[in-house]
């Protein structure tokens, strides 16, 4: 009984402060309160999510049940369970991922006030399906003794003659290429994408395979002078308890592309309700806790990445490479223009 008493108290508290600060706290109630839990599949597979997901239990007394695997991994579990999945809510990372999961028929549109003011509309789901919880910037890693950036302009410009052979990217097999991709069909169309994909394939320093880390550490090994990585990579790899790792990012700048016409690529990782979760209110004041102020603090300084809640300020790591102009997008068009992307770069010969 007393610690049914105390799941009520600490409902009633978020409650009451959410009617002073709905950006700040949870205002849903347990459907029950007692044995509460929360079913979470993720493929984010950071220490730090533990953390928040334990404060999380602390103020409100239900518990998180965790499923880690790979977006693909969870979204095809998710289809052979149907009606049976026990997942209450879906973590991954990349919009197009959100996408396909919505597209799937995995996830279900939910009423929150706390989601759709806390969080800008550009990273969330126009069907409320799907919400960003943190934010990674697509951007450029270059030499910095043997690159100017003043010679830097945008990701279009990336095909120009002066860098060829100077180009390390990943596969366009990753999600990340495939939505930065897409974003360049939403904003320049599709034939200008193509010519795009084609420049880019005549400018690689090699053909593309490895992760973000492995661009970087290309970069200065002296494979290539310019990369296309994830911005939270390269404040991970700052922070590395790896000596080297980190000798190797202090090597490179970061440029942030086309501050002056749309913006730098903004994607993000996210969460949505699954389709038949047996928890919904618990998933939905769950997913109203990670875009709270102390999970959004979280997340920028353990893992650096961007926060969604405007309210919050960036860890000093990031902040330092000073504010920039986010593409405002839609999200959901990274998901509409994912298989013209993969496409694309079949036609192009991106590996």
């Amino acid at each position: 009984m007393k610690k049914i008493l105390l799941a009520i108290t600490a409902f009633s508290l978020l409650a009451s402060c959410g009617k002073d600060n709905k950006k700040n706290e949870t205002t849903v109630t347990p459907e029950s309160s007692k044995d509460q839990v929360v079913n979470v599949y993720t493929h984010r597979h950071y220490e730090p999510d533990q953390k928040i997901f334990k404060l999380f239990e602390d103020k409100t007394g239900i518990k998180v049940k965790v499923i880690n695997a790979s977006a693909d991994e969870l979204i095809q579990k998710m289809k052979m369970e149907g009606k049976q999945s026990p997942a209450d809510v879906l973590i991954t990372v990349d919009a197009g991922r959100l996408s396909r999961a919505k597209d799937e028929g995995l996830l279900q549109s939910i009423k929150s006030d706390v989601l759709e003011q806390s969080i800008p509309s550009y990273l969330q789901d126009v069907d409320n399906q799907w919400f960003g919880l943190t934010k990674r910037a697509r951007i450029i890693a270059y030499s910095k003794d043997r690159v100017n950036p003043e010679d830097l302009t945008t990701y279009e410009d990336l095909v120009n003659p002066k860098w060829k052979g100077k180009i390390l990217v990943r596969s366009s097999s990753n999600i990340y290429n495939q939505s930065l991709m897409a974003s360049i069909i939403a904003n320049d169309g599709e034939e200008a994408a193509k010519e795009w994909a084609k420049g880019m394939v005549a400018n690689m320093a090699r053909s593309p395979k490895g992760s973000d880390r492995d661009q970087v550490k290309a970069v200065v090994a002296g494979e290539g002078d310019l990369a296309i990585v994830n911005s939270y990579y390269i404040g991970k790899m700052l922070n590395s308890p790896d000596a080297e790792e980190v000798k190797t990012a202090q090597q490179i700048g970061l440029f942030f592309p086309n501050q002056d016409d749309r913006g730098t690529h903004i994607n993000v990782s996210g969460a949505g309700v699954a389709k038949y979760a047996p928890n919904k209110e618990n998933a939905i004041a769950f997913i109203e806790f990670l875009i709270g102020e102390e999970a959004q603090k979280i997340f920028t300084d353990s893992n650096y990445e961007y926060p969604v809640l405007e309210s919050v300020i960036p860890v000093e790591d990031i902040k330092v490479w000073g504010e920039f102009k986010e593409d405002n997008l839609g999200l959901n068009k990274l998901g509409e223009h994912n298989k013209k992307a993969v496409l694309i770069f079949d036609e192009a010969g991106w590996k």
